[in-house]
């Protein structure tokens, strides 16, 4: 019988190993899906603006936030600007870091309603970038997109009078070189010279 106990084990851990690296692999795999289905609101990425601008328009919200824990203010700069279709249109989000140690933050995005996503381009973004803020330090980081004036003619998406783009910022280890620089907690960093 102690081989039928061994082989459930090894069974049941393969079981485990095999579960968790589908959990390990599924966010990359779910952020390629959206990237190249625009599912889930995931927007285009562009080299440069539409070559064609119509007249008609539509309002861009912008919306902010983060994952529990992560210490910074984040906020839009403004709270909407209305585009016309195929316009190339410039925001701004500010982040600071109120704390007394450097911090490493990463944001991903979304676009709402989930129809408008294949049309919401990106040309500049600072999504999925490592930043880096100090203490004290406040930046602002603009993103740079058109919607596409193919919207204007999609069955579904046409209806769209606004777009909601989505930040949220969530905290990442520090490099390592920024990490060894860093004070440590606790730690007295007051001069005694």
């Amino acid at each position: 019988m102690p081989q039928g106990k061994n082989r459930t084990l090894v069974q049941t851990l393969c079981l485990v190993f095999v579960m968790g690296g589908l959990a390990w692999a599924s966010v990359p795999f779910y952020d390629w899906f959206c990237r190249v289905t625009g599912y889930g609101g995931t927007t285009n990425v562009a080299e440069a603006g539409a070559d064609t601008i119509l007249d008609r328009t539509i309002t861009i919200r912008f919306d902010a936030n983060k994952e529990r824990g992560m210490p910074w203010d984040f906020k839009p700069v403004q709270q909407k600007m209305t585009v016309r279709l195929g316009e190339t249109g410039l925001a701004f989000y500010e982040a600071y870091n109120p704390t007394d140690r450097p911090i490493a933050g990463s944001a991903s995005y979304n676009v709402a309603p989930y129809d408008a996503g294949a049309f919401f381009s990106k040309i500049d973004c600072f999504c999925f970038e490592e930043q880096i803020l100090q203490p004290g330090e406040r930046v602002q980081m603009p993103v740079s997109f058109f919607v596409d004036p193919d919207l204007a003619t999609d069955r579904d998406a046409k209806y769209a009078k606004s777009i909601t783009l989505s930040y949220t910022f969530y905290e990442i280890d520090l490099p390592e070189e920024q990490a060894a620089l860093a004070p440590r907690a606790g730690a007295d960093t007051t001069d005694t010279n």
